[in-house]
């Protein structure tokens, strides 16, 4: 398994989920884990997603969820697992 983590935040609109599942689905990424919270109209959504299957350079995929983002007016990260864990250490 190849782990990434996808954050994704913003304003809340109707098909940020669809967009960025169908968006790794093309790519063949596997969704792991997803969680997502809408508090007062902000939407805010983190994933575990397993890269192995992707024939997608991650490089090219980070700047395509970044891209993605831009066109649906949300936020969009992508980290491999060890670096997203390496900053995130307490």
């Amino acid at each position: 398994m190849n782990k990434a983590i996808i954050t994704v935040v913003g304003q809340d609109t109707v098909g940020i989920i669809a967009r960025v599942c169908t968006y790794l689905s093309d790519r063949n990424v596997n969704v792991l884990d997803i969680s997502q919270t809408i508090i007062d109209g902000f939407f805010n959504m983190m994933m575990i997603v397993d890269v192995a299957g992707s024939e997608t350079e991650f490089g090219a995929m980070v700047d395509g969820l970044e891209a993605l983002g831009e066109e649906i007016g949300v936020r969009i990260r992508c980290q491999k697992e060890e670096i997203f864990t390496k900053m995130h250490r307490v």
